[in-house]
């Protein structure tokens, strides 16, 4: 026996509303990061630009929750504005993940290095 389709209320509350909630959450992620941290590879400009544009961002996905909450899930999100976020947190998790690399150099460097040392010269 088929099973009923879900109406597009239940596939919009299924998939949207925790989507917007993932995009909060690393958005403020992000944030965080760009408040607190010196990101040695971005310029101080670089760094409040893209710190700008976390919190632009994060202002249009609490409206888009809002508009969500206050029609019970009637209203979705155009694509067009889903992919710059998505772009935005894609450029926020490359910054992060080479800031982390360059803050914790990575144990295997380390013991090439002392490796490389401690070889005897003949």
């Amino acid at each position: 026996m088929p099973q009923p389709q879900p109406s597009e209320q239940e596939l919009l509350k299924t998939i949207l509303q925790p989507l917007l909630q993932d995009f909060q959450y690393w958005f403020s992620r992000s944030r965080s990061l760009l408040e607190t941290e010196d990101i040695p590879f971005l310029s101080d400009q670089q760094q409040a630009d893209l710190l700008t544009r976390v919190k632009h961002a994060q202002q249009e996905v609490s409206t888009a929750q809002m508009l969500f909450d206050a029609t019970d899930g009637q209203v979705g999100v155009e694509t067009s504005t889903l992919v710059p976020w998505h772009h935005l947190l894609n450029e926020c998790w490359q910054v992060g993940m080479r800031w982390r690399a360059s803050a914790s150099p990575s144990p295997n460097l380390e013991a090439s290095d002392e490796s490389l040392g401690s070889q005897s010269q003949d």
